[in-house]
């Protein structure tokens, strides 16, 4: 089974019935972008399951410098494709190059923006609320300039906490090392030398074994009238004479020649050889010693004998950190203050960043929320800046969103005010305003317009829309207001067979359109009058706006 689907520019949407499986083309994407996957992506009795994409990157700078950059660079396209197995193991490629997961994330970060129809529920915790703020705030440069920061910093606390603990215990570590590598050192084992001591051994501990050997075979072979090569030297006369007689016996000859020369080579190659077997006990007395000090080094050691030069330069290593950290503790903790007054300072003006972000996204979400059914109500980014505050790595700012939903009502924390209703259209909001500041060229909205309707509905689907005309949208919605304001409608639906039960998506024309929006206001039954206001509610989007969006699809 197979699917292809282009995908416009502008806004599409993704309609059907509930459980017709609109979720499998959302999740389809979240495997090719870098998704952990399992063999539930794959269809029961298939082996597995591939999902390729194509994105255009002729607007997208930042994809293509990182393309250029893993060496994966194709021109202005780019194909991400994803193979799944029954047994849920996958692979990966990018143009063709097999890649990481972590490379295909980190890749689809910058071509696809997904948010999903949860997100409200995780809109009460600081830590996403303070992600949202980054994210909206977009100083990915002062981000890192803090982390750094605090980092080197905690790096150099640890070395100073280190340099003033327990010095009789580091004292009694640097001593042991000290004996330790000096042995080790005295030793000076080669990588290979164990190996070559082994092999050295058995010849020595062998050698008149190996001589009479060599010799007995040498005799035999070349040494008088009866030997191998006496026969062959008459049996090959023999044979030169059959052969001048028939020349068919030429082949058999010729195999003897070359027996006769090979075993004049092996002959010449045993005398060489008994010329240099060493009978020397003294040799073999050191070799064996010099083993016996190795393996008893190892076994003190509890290591193997040829993990000795590891152990070697790991322990130096250790060594050296404990000698280094003997350093002078006032230029330590000199060097520490230093870099917490670097951290004070990048945190700092990360604080500035986020506050003049949290006035631009309060007034954004505040603006937006009139339009989705909550008049007069107030939201409010308070970042506070407390010295008492644990330093992180991600600054020292206290960060939480207040809100009020009644008019003249004081502000209060999220979690305490918001009911679930009103935390999805604050969180639709916060998505949608979100998105524009991002430079990511295609946005998908997975059902986020849940719990809202009527002409609320319309807003958030005029709002989508308007995204869609500079980027590239595709919004799963169960609402008509919402797929109505869509420049391109796709179908979700179910095609049961005898055996099993098949998605199939298809792209809509007009006609196709209206009426799946009838059923979306109505349901099965379609009447004269609800496709009438479907086909109104249609025509009316493309009255009021003429589609008019950058080449952006992907």
């Amino acid at each position: 089974d197979a699917l292809a689907l282009e995908l416009e520019a502008g806004m599409t949407a993704l309609t059907g019935e509930t459980g017709a499986g609109k979720s499998i083309l959302v999740d389809a994407l979240g495997l090719v972008l870098g998704d952990r996957a399992d063999s539930a992506a794959v269809r029961p009795g298939a082996e597995r399951a591939e999902i390729g994409v194509g994105f255009e990157l002729a607007d997208n700078a930042t994809a293509r410098a990182w393309l250029e950059e893993q060496a994966m660079d194709a021109g202005d396209e780019c194909l991400l494709r994803r193979v799944v197995g029954a047994d849920g193991k996958s692979r990966a490629w990018i143009n063709g190059t097999p890649t990481t997961l972590q490379n295909m994330k980190a890749l689809g970060e910058l071509l696809v923006d997904i948010h999903g129809q949860h997100a409200h529920q995780s809109l009460t915790r600081r830590d996403v609320q303070r992600l949202i703020l980054d994210e909206f705030a977009n100083h990915p440069g002062l981000l890192e300039e803090t982390r750094v920061s605090f980092q080197d910093w905690q790096d150099l606390k640890a070395r100073l906490e280190r340099a003033a603990g327990d010095d009789e215990a580091r004292t009694a570590r640097r001593d042991l090392l000290r004996f330790q590598t000096g042995e080790l050192q005295a030793l000076d084992l080669g990588e290979d030398e164990v190996e070559a001591l082994d092999g050295e051994q058995r010849r020595l501990a062998h050698a008149g074994r190996l001589l009479e050997l060599s010799e007995s075979v040498h005799h035999g072979l070349y040494a008088d009238d009866h030997s191998v090569d006496a026969l062959l030297s008459r049996f090959h006369s023999l044979l030169d004479e059959a052969a001048q007689l028939d020349p068919a016996l030429g082949e058999p000859l010729e195999l003897m020649n070359s027996a006769r020369i090979q075993l004049r080579e092996a002959a010449d190659a045993l005398r060489h050889y008994a010329d240099r077997v060493d009978l020397d006990p003294a040799r073999l007395s050191f070799v064996e010693q010099r083993l016996t000090d190795i393996h008893d080094l190892a076994r003190k050691h509890r290591v193997a004998p040829e993990a000795l030069p590891e152990l070697t330069r790991t322990l130096l290593a250790e060594l050296a950190q404990l000698e280094g950290d003997e350093e002078d503790l006032d230029d330590l903790t000199r060097n520490v203050q230093a870099a917490e007054a670097r951290y004070r300072e990048a945190a700092m003006a990360l604080s500035r960043s986020r506050r003049s972000a949290a006035k631009q996204l309060s007034g954004q979400v505040s603006e937006a929320m009139q339009g989705l059914g909550m008049e007069g109500g107030v939201f409010q980014v308070q970042v506070d800046s407390d010295p008492d505050v644990r330093p992180a790595v991600h600054g020292t700012d206290r960060i939480e969103f207040l809100v009020t939903a009644n008019p003249g009502q004081p502000v209060q924390p999220l979690s305490r005010v918001a009911s679930g209703g009103e935390l999805s259209r604050i969180s639709l909001a916060i998505q949608m305003i979100a998105a524009r500041s991002l430079p990511i060229p295609t946005l998908i909205f997975d059902e986020v317009d849940s719990g809202i309707g009527g002409a609320v509905a319309e807003v958030v689907g005029r709002q989508l829309r308007a995204l869609g005309e500079h980027r590239q949208v595709l919004c799963v919605t169960h609402l008509p207001q919402v797929a109505a304001q869509a420049h391109h409608h796709v179908q979700v639906s179910k095609r049961k067979g005898k055996a099993d039960t098949r998605t199939q998506i298809q792209v809509l024309d007009d006609d196709s359109r209206v009426q799946e929006v009838a059923r979306m206001l109505g349901g099965l039954e379609l009447t004269d009058q609800t496709l009438a206001h479907a086909r109104e509610m249609v025509e009316k989007v493309k009255d009021n706006s003429r589609f008019n969006v950058q080449d952006s699809k992907g």
